[in-house]
């Protein structure tokens, strides 16, 4: 559809009694900054693209796809679940959840 069509929709809404002038404010709002693109964060493309890696892995490659994604070394990733495990128990918790949750390359 295009916005020319839901604007039209969203008239006639509000001129049969189905929205309110508020309603029909916020709706519209919505419509117009629908069109604008997002901006694209480096944090976001960084979630976005990460991946379990196949090749550096001693479990399940959790911490060698956190390595690609950042500019830290594998190790270090190691080390820091491995000092969340000991300390408070979430790191095995954190790693087992990405392991689950996020896809392999």
């Amino acid at each position: 559809m295009s916005l020319a069509n839901d604007l039209g929709k969203l008239s006639e809404l509000r001129a049969s009694g189905g929205l309110t002038e508020e309603e029909f404010q916020r709706a519209k709002e919505r419509l117009l900054h629908a069109e604008m693109p997002l901006p694209d964060s480096p944090l976001a493309s960084a979630v976005n693209t990460f991946r379990r890696s196949r090749t550096d892995r001693w479990l399940g490659g959790v911490c060698g796809g956190m390595a690609r994604s950042t500019d830290l070394a594998s190790w270090v990733w190691r080390l820091l679940f491995a000092v969340l495990f000991i300390f408070a128990g979430a790191g095995l918790l954190v790693y087992v959840l990405l392991w689950i949750f996020v896809p392999s390359e």
